[in-house]
């Protein structure tokens, strides 16, 4: 089945806001994507609504708007929601408020936590919750082996651990390549827990962002209207949470995901396909 094709002037006719995935879409590893710069200028003109939809729960919305913005990016603070936004909702519903919280992750990613209502303490002590926010931006070796003796002393001495992982992505492309993401540290964890404690399969990640639809529904609120459409690189994240939130969904060809094979799924299936955003414009005639 083919997914047809569309462009960017096509997307403004059909709807009333536009959400942007950020890693692949919108930047890589080291830069703006060719034509993200264009688009977002256009759309700031023209007053049009649109939000950034990222797992990436490194940075807090104001640092993300300050690096976008140095890249060329004309995105404000508020047009920003992350995986990290979500953990205020988790620590309340999960009642892990003044809990005790290791994360793994830089300054931004603890500063979520605190946001939440976490208590920061280092990864060798005694804790309640592991929150991985990111896999770079600290010593990460040191942490994790620490975070992981901590984690079998609790299990062993029959304390209850929460995990939590904002961001399931697995990876995610960088300047000229890829990295790992936080969902593969969280599948590591996840791994040496099988090991040590096979009979113990609640000891799971709550995996947050998407495909996950609460930062979807959050979006429609902040837009107030469902005709919208989100532009992704990834089938697994972007489009199926698209889809599972009930939006319609771009593949952009720029990111992880190079092909929809024809055994793809309908609720992976995204409804338009792009080749990226450096196309945007319709050809003149």
């Amino acid at each position: 089945m083919s997914t047809p094709v569309i462009t960017f002037d096509a997307l403004l006719d059909r709807y009333d806001t536009i959400l942007f995935d950020a890693y692949g879409v919108l930047v890589h590893g080291s830069g703006a994507m060719p034509g993200a710069a264009d688009v977002l200028a256009r759309l700031n003109a023209g007053r049009r609504s649109y939000f950034v939809v990222t797992n990436d729960a490194s940075k807090l919305p104001a640092t993300a708007a300050t690096r976008f913005q140095a890249l060329g990016l004309p995105i404000d603070a508020g047009r920003i929601l992350t995986s990290g936004m979500l953990l205020a909702g988790h620590f309340a519903g999960s009642g892990l408020c003044g809990r005790r919280c290791t994360v793994l992750g830089p300054p931004d990613s603890l500063q979520y936590v605190r946001e939440a209502g976490g208590e920061i303490v280092p990864p060798e002590a005694a804790f309640d919750v592991l929150v991985i926010g990111d896999e770079s931006g600290f010593p990460f070796l040191d942490w994790a082996d620490a975070a992981l003796s901590s984690l079998f002393r609790s299990i062993d001495a029959g304390r209850p651990v929460h995990l939590v992982v904002p961001n399931p992505d697995l990876i995610y492309p960088g300047g000229g390549g890829f990295g790992f993401a936080a969902g593969t540290i969280a599948n590591m964890f996840e791994g040496a827990l099988a090991l040590r404690y096979p009979d113990r399969p609640d000891l799971r990640f709550a995996r947050l962002g998407k495909p996950n639809t609460p930062i979807f529904e959050d979006a429609v609120r902040r837009a107030g209207t469902s005709r919208i459409v989100m532009i992704g690189d990834q089938l697994e994240t972007d489009i199926k949470g698209a889809r599972a939130a009930g939006l319609d969904a771009v593949w952009i060809e720029t990111g992880v995901t190079t092909a929809i094979p024809d055994a793809t799924p309908p609720h992976l299936r995204p409804t338009w396909r792009m080749a990226g955003l450096a196309a945007a414009r319709e050809p003149a005639r």
